[in-house]
Formats: C-alpha cells, structure tokens, sequence
C-alpha cells in the first residue's frame, strides 16, 4: 500500500469516518506501521499523555487511542459515575469484554500513555455512559 493510501486509512480510522473506531491491527502484510499511525495520531491533533493529565469535568469526554502489541483501541477518557459522590476517572475501549465492560481500562493512577486529543473534547451522558 502506498503512503498516501495508508495516511488515508489512517485518516478514517483515527476521525471515524467511514471505518467505525475500535481495534485496528496496525500491521500491513508483513510490515509493523505503529509508527505511521502514531505520526497520523500526532497530525490529527492526538498527543502522548496519561489519563491523570486530561482535565475534564464530569459530563465530557475526549476522544482516545491506546496502542499496545501491534493494534490500536479506540476510547474515550471519561469520569464514571458509580454514585453522587464517587466517582473516578478512566480511559475506556469502544471494544467490550464477555460482560460488555470496557475491555481496557486504564484508571488515572495507571502510568500507561495513550494518545488523547482534548480539542474534540464532548459531553456526554454521566449517567448513561454505556450509552456512547
């Protein structure tokens, strides 16, 4: 696949357009393109940052990818409402496990980097967070 292609796949993946945002294996054949999906994340405004250094509000969410062993999951960063007062925030896959939870979650204390993009940051439904 050539370059212009692949930042073409690249572009639809990371904006959701025309590929709907989940897990995407970051190979092509044979070739490892990681690197090239970072770069993509990077131009599209997605920045190397921690859960703990999102500032959000209860209420908003923003747009995420975390890449590990050759995929990329997409997610957002979101408080998660258990009651009035407790609450924690987290970054959580579109891709559900067997108990449709999130299959990944990274807590805020967690030192994983993911790929966050706070300039498309949205509200959402703080008691229907399963709903997004």
């Amino acid at each position: 696949m050539q370059d212009t292609n692949l930042r073409g796949v690249f572009k639809d993946v990371i904006e959701g357009t025309a590929v709907k945002r989940s897990r995407h294996e970051l190979r092509w054949e044979e070739r490892d393109v990681t690197g090239e999906f970072i770069r993509a994340l990077r131009e599209h405004g997605y920045v190397p940052t921690r859960v703990e250094s999102i500032a959000l509000a209860p209420g908003e969410r923003v747009p995420a990818f975390f890449i590990d062993g050759g995929f990329a999951y997409f997610g957002w960063v979101f408080w998660e409402k258990f009651s009035d007062v407790k609450l924690r925030k987290l970054f959580g896959s579109v891709v559900r496990n067997a108990k449709g939870d999130w299959d990944i979650q990274i807590s805020e204390k967690s030192r994983t980097v993911i790929y966050a993009n706070t300039n498309l940051r949205a509200e959402m439904d703080i008691d229907n967070v399963s709903g997004f």
